[in-house]
């Protein structure tokens, strides 16, 4: 049977009525965003592992505070964005989509001037599209058009919360994190009132670029690290997710899945949707879930791996050692000597081979003591789904 409607959303940010877990956090983010409210600006960097779920949580809390703050909040993404002029002009053409079908749109759109573009063959949108110059212009001019936007909304909004989403492309630029600072030191200098708060999105090592590039950028973020979920916040979230397909989970099943997702939301989606793509019957049971990690372990790969190292690590010279490296998904981290101990005659002779491999490709770092370790925490977890899809019932959870 082939079915259309997943209710998992692999690569994408989950839906607002299937978030789950988090709740320190949010509430923690909450408390600044209303903070800002008061009138005082906030800056934030969420950040965490790649995977790990940020781009959701940072769209459950716009979509919780846009109705419990009474702020207009914007998620806007970054990941094509190369220069400050193209940061500049994805926040307002933005907050332009956001606020286009409210009934005040005209309050705000004088701002825009003569730039405001509707595109569209089914159905109209806004685009904003002012000329080189201008963008440039606005670039420096930053704080006073955001709070001239801000003013404008007085009176059917309290404040303002603009994510930047996926800014790994610009952090490791000067000249962003430079801007940056210029604006956080025009508000406080200029502005006394300025209900804004500004969430950046990017990787721990993100942050460290900007940190190099800007040192007295940090002092001004409140740092918000997102971990990965608990078992039983997966659980929770595999049962929700496939109850509203009608679809029935066996426990046994259950801790499979909980197991090869590891706590990272973007191997819960992979996992459940492969497995939702092949179930027929309405029920998942422990011995339907083979087909759905391999298919799982195969897009992991082939999605979010460097394609040189998706090739390495299925090379069938290699993959009966995999599962004998990394016994389990937390396995960060291993000894020669121990895993050594585990192979047959014929896997010793490459074993050394490998481990040259997976250095060279920056898969493993090693130090003094001889002990390796991976350098992203998505190597471990793809060679034990890649060991679980390949092998025995033990692989799988027995």
């Amino acid at each position: 049977m082939i079915r259309e409607e997943s209710p998992f959303t692999p690569g994408s940010p989950v839906p607002a009525e299937l978030f789950v877990g988090r709740s320190d956090q949010i509430e923690e983010l909450r408390r600044y965003v209303a903070q800002a409210v008061s009138g005082r600006q906030e800056n934030i960097f969420l950040t965490g592992d790649r995977g790990i779920g940020k781009s959701s949580f940072a769209s459950f809390l716009r979509h919780s505070v846009s109705k419990k703050l009474n702020v207009l909040g914007i998620h806007v993404f970054l990941g094509g964005a190369t220069s400050l002029d193209d940061v500049v002009r994805h926040v307002l053409e933005q907050i332009l989509k956001e606020t286009s079908e409210q009934s005040w749109f005209e309050k705000i759109q004088g701002l825009f001037g003569q730039y405001i573009q509707q595109v569209g063959a089914f159905g109209i949108s806004v685009k904003f599209a002012p000329p080189a110059s201008d963008l440039s212009h606005l670039v420096t001019r930053f704080p006073e058009a955001i709070g001239n936007i801000v003013d404008r909304l007085s009176e059917e909004r309290d404040g303002l919360l603009i994510i930047l989403d996926d800014i790994n492309g610009l952090a490791d630029k000067p000249e962003f994190a430079n801007w940056y600072k210029s604006f956080v030191d025009e508000i406080a200098t200029h502005h006394p009132h300025y209900p804004v708060a500004i969430i950046l999105i990017g990787l721990p090592e993100k942050r460290d670029s900007l940190a190099a590039a800007q040192p007295s950028l940090m002092r001004v973020f409140r740092i918000v690290q997102v971990d990965r979920l608990t078992d039983e916040e997966v659980g929770a979230f595999l049962v929700q997710a496939f109850h509203n397909a009608g679809i029935e989970v066996e426990p046994s099943a259950l801790d499979v899945m909980v197991d090869l997702a590891s706590g990272l939301p973007i191997l819960m989606h992979e996992i459940g949707d492969a497995v939702f793509r092949l179930d027929d019957d309405g029920i998942i049971a422990r011995d339907d879930i083979a087909g759905g990690i391999v298919l799982a372990a195969q897009n992991v790969g082939i999605k979010y791996l460097d394609p040189g190292v998706y090739r390495e690590l299925r090379s069938r010279r290699y993959l009966s050692i995999l599962g004998k490296i990394v016994e389990s998904p937390a396995d960060v981290e291993f000894k020669r000597s121990e895993v050594m101990t585990r192979l047959d005659g014929d896997e010793k002779k490459v074993f050394d081979n490998l481990l040259r491999r997976l250095r060279s490709l920056g898969i493993v770092e090693t130090d003094r003591r001889g002990t390796y370790r991976f350098v992203n925490r998505m190597y471990p977890i793809y060679m034990y789904m890649v060991s679980s899809s390949q092998a025995t019932g033990r692989n799988l959870g027995s």
